[in-house]
C-alpha cells in the first residue's frame, strides 16, 4: 500500500461511524472546557477586577451593579469564556484529530505545528483586542461627551463588551488558517483571492460590525484593519500551502 495513501479502515469509516467520531469529539471538547472553566474559576476575582476590569479603571471609570443577578452572571459569563480560551489549543486539538483521517500521512505528521499555530493565532487576536482595540475604544467613549452626560457603566454589559470582543477578535484572526485548510482542500486560490479583494473587503467590515458587540464605527474599525491586513497573508499562505499540495502529489 503507498505510505500517502489512507489506510483502507480510514478509506472505509461509515457515515455512522463519522457521527460516533464527530461525538466522542464534542465530548472531549466539552470536558476540556469545563476542567479549564473550574480551573479559572479559582481565579475568577483576579479575571475580574485585575483582568477585565483593569481597563475601565485605567480611563478612570467605575461601573455600577444595575440588577440583583449582575455580579452571578458577571462571574458566570468570565469563568465561561475563560473556559474556553484557556481549552482552546485542546479544541483545535480534537479538531484536527477529528479531520486527521481525511489527510495524508505526510500531512498529519505537521499536527503540533498546525495547532500550535492555529493557537497563537487566536491568542494573538485577544491580546490585539485587550492591548489595542479596548484601551482605544474605552478612552474615546469615556471622553465623548461626558462633559454635558455622566457616563455610568453596568458591570455586567461592560463584562459581557469585553469578553465578546476578546473572543470575538481570537476569532477572526484565525483567518489565514482558515485559508490554509480552504487551500489545502482545493476550495481556495491565490488568484481568487486577488480578484475578489474588494468584495472580501466588503464582507470583513460586516464581520467585524457583527462581532463587535458595539455598534460604534471607532471598535469595528480598529477589528477591520487587522482582518484586512491577514487576509493580504492569508494570500501568501493559501499560495505556500497550494505549492506544498502539488509538491506532494
Amino acid at each position: 500500500m503507498p505510505r500517502d495513501q489512507p489506510n483502507t479502515f480510514e478509506r472505509e469509516m461509515s457515515f455512522l461511524d463519522h457521527l460516533e467520531e464527530l461525538r466522542s469529539r464534542i465530548v472531549k471538547a466539552i470536558l476540556a472546557v469545563v476542567i479549564a472553566g473550574i480551573g479559572a474559576a479559582f481565579f475568577s476575582d483576579f479575571l475580574v477586577k485585575e483582568v477585565l476590569m483593569g481597563p475601565l479603571t485605567r480611563v478612570g471609570l467605575k461601573a455600577q451593579v444595575l440588577t440583583p443577578y449582575g455580579i452571578v452572571m458577571m462571574y458566570m459569563e468570565t469563568v465561561l469564556i475563560a473556559g474556553i480560551i484557556i481549552a482552546m489549543p485542546a479544541l483545535l486539538y480534537q479538531l484536527w484529530q477529528f479531520i486527521a483521517p481525511g489527510l495524508m500521512p505526510n500531512e498529519r505528521k505537521y499536527a503540533f505545528w498546525i495547532v500550535s499555530f492555529t493557537s497563537i493565532c487566536f491568542l494573538s487576536g485577544i491580546v490585539f483586542a485587550y492591548f489595542v482595540i479596548i484601551p482605544f475604544s474605552l478612552n474615546f467613549f469615556a471622553t465623548f461627551g461626558t462633559d454635558t452626560f455622566q457616563l455610568n457603566v453596568a458591570v455586567d454589559q461592560y463584562i459581557s463588551f469585553i469578553l465578546a470582543l476578546l473572543l470575538g477578535a481570537g476569532i477572526v484572526f484565525e483567518l489565514p488558517m482558515v485559508a490554509y485548510f480552504l487551500s489545502k482542500l482545493g476550495m481556495l486560490s491565490p488568484a481568487f483571492m486577488r480578484k475578489y479583494r474588494r468584495h472580501a473587503i466588503v464582507v470583513i467590515l460586516i464581520i467585524s460590525a457583527v462581532v463587535t458587540p458595539t455598534p460604534d464605527i471607532i471598535t469595528q474599525s480598529m477589528l477591520a484593519a487587522p482582518m484586512i491586513i491577514l487576509y493580504e497573508v492569508s494570500i501568501f499562505v493559501s499560495k505556500y500551502a497550494q505549492r506544498k499540495t502539488t509538491d506532494s502529489e
